[in-house]
């Protein structure tokens, strides 16, 4: 398994953005924590440090916490091909969709359960009675009943699932709720993702977060803006110098790679309206269907001069997830069927992951930058691109799926879509925010209110310091691990609760 490094930060820069009350409020939970702690240590364990929202928010959060005298650390599965195959149709399935269609039967469970052995008996020589292990997502799920039996503090924190059960929800939980029996505590992103099989006392509910000072989210010049998008390509104009940003230890960065882009002729020019979705290359995030709506839009003379950047990360560098190139080839294969004046008014940005702040401050010039932010997904988590949108200020098409219904209100904080393969409202909703920038620009400035007071990371920080608090207190009263599920799970309603609040 490898250890990701990480620095330290300390929560005192959130003072420029948040109420001296609620720093207060963190302050107290992580200085209860330090002392309860001390000696032992709060480990994360997922499978990529690079690429989605979860390891965007561990390498935001862990700092902070490591900031306030806390040793927290994070481990990062090791796996193959074929584990990550299985877990990719496992994700798809919690989300309701089928994936490839592949079974999820005795056969992948074998392999889990192989990969999975292999990563623990290396995790438990690191871990130690007591310590806290936070799991994240299916894939490391297996590890649980052995960290709970070696005497660490388990919880299992979800950022996936879907509203509504159907075959494939089921089937997806059939597979994995075996594996979390005995956890003591499970944190869901949404109250309505959590299965019938688990709702039996032990979970919490925490959204998620971005953090307002991380390269993919601090404030950005709007020299620096377009000296960053002219260099790596995304737009033409004359190169800038400055191309810095700030890293999240505090030293100075600056964007050196460029983007591979596919494109029909030159880069548009600074003052084109960009339509912009970034996200993995992921069937669930509808890449075909941004671009065929945006297509619609241009049939119907709505789009003026605007062009369509589709960006995602280099899918080479992206451990976790099997399926991008086959999306991205998908993708490209069908942008090569667009007629030839509509394929000039779309480009496909790939961008690169070998500096990972790298990566973040190019889709932060490329999310400043846009006229409009989409995340036009068919099903979705939570949807951090849409709360990084949020933050920016900017307008937002995005659909009405998971936890994106949690963060914008229609018409109040962006424009939602009832329908996300209705290419018809989408364009009109895009034609809408290009003919009237002042109504974006209100939408924008609700948006960044709204996620300053309810999705940036001290929120979450606190929430899971109360919970990991709360479930040592229970330990202590209980006595031996092996007895702490049954007693959690006779507490419902109680001290575990809290954080729902």
């Amino acid at each position: 398994m490898e250890e990701v490094v990480v620095p330290v930060n300390h929560i005192e820069r959130f003072s420029k953005v948040l109420d001296p009350e609620l720093l207060s409020r963190y302050q107290q939970v992580t200085r209860s924590l330090r002392e309860r702690f001390e000696g032992r240590t709060v480990w994360n364990v997922n499978t990529t440090a690079a690429g989605g929202g979860v390891a965007e928010m561990l390498h935001s959060l862990i700092p902070y916490v490591r900031g306030e005298g806390i040793d927290a650390r994070w481990v990062v599965m090791e796996a193959n091909e074929q584990f990550f195959g299985i877990t990719k149709r496992l994700h798809h399935a919690l989300h309701g969709s089928a994936g490839d269609g592949t079974p999820l039967g005795d056969a992948e469970r074998r392999v889990f359960d192989e990969v999975t052995a292999a990563n623990t008996i290396e995790l438990l020589a690191r871990v130690r009675p007591r310590d806290v292990v936070l799991v994240h997502d299916p894939q490391p799920a297996g590890m649980c009943d052995a960290l709970i039996r070696a005497g660490a503090l388990v919880v299992w924190r979800c950022h996936i699932g879907h509203d509504e059960s159907n075959q494939e929800v089921e089937r997806g939980w059939a597979f994995l709720a075996p594996y979390l029996k005995n956890v003591p505590a499970l944190v869901f992103s949404r109250e309505a993702y959590v299965p019938a099989a688990l709702d039996d006392g032990r979970t919490t509910v925490i959204t998620p977060s971005i953090d307002a000072f991380s390269a993919k989210n601090q404030e950005l010049d709007q020299a620096t803006i377009h000296s960053i998008l002219v260099h790596v390509g995304l737009v033409e104009g004359p190169d800038g110098e400055d191309r810095s940003f700030v890293r999240q230890d505090g030293t100075p960065g600056r964007v050196d790679r460029q983007v591979d882009v596919v494109r029909l002729g030159r880069a548009p020019l600074w003052d084109t309206p960009l339509i912009v979705q970034v996200s993995r290359w992921d069937p669930l995030k509808d890449p075909l269907g941004v671009m065929n709506g945006f297509g619609h839009l241009v049939e119907r003379g709505m789009a003026g001069d605007a062009h369509l950047v589709l960006a995602g990360p280099n899918v080479h560098a992206v451990a976790d997830d099997p399926e991008g190139a086959s999306v991205l080839d998908e993708v490209i294969a069908h942008w090569r069927e667009l007629p030839h004046a509509l394929r000039h008014r779309v480009h496909i940005a790939s961008l690169p992951m070998a500096d990972i702040e790298e990566n973040a401050a190019i889709v932060n010039a490329l999310q400043r930058h846009a006229a409009i932010i989409v995340q036009k997904s068919l099903e979705e988590g939570f949807g951090l691109t849409v709360t990084e949108a949020m933050w920016k200020g900017r307008p937002i098409v995005a659909s009405a799926v998971g936890g994106i219904r949690d963060q914008i209100e229609d018409g109040e904080h962006g424009v939602l879509l009832a329908d996300p393969s209705d290419r018809q409202a989408f364009a009109a909703a895009l034609g809408k925010l290009l003919a009237d920038p002042a109504w974006g620009e209100t939408l924008g400035a609700n948006a960044k209110e709204r996620a300053r007071h309810e999705f940036l990371g001290i929120h979450q920080l606190i929430k899971h310091g109360r919970l990991i608090e709360n479930l040592d207190a229970v330990h202590d009263e209980c006595g031996r691990p092996a007895e702490l599920t049954h007693e959690v799970m006779q507490r419902r309603g109680s001290r575990l609760e809290e954080p729902r609040e």
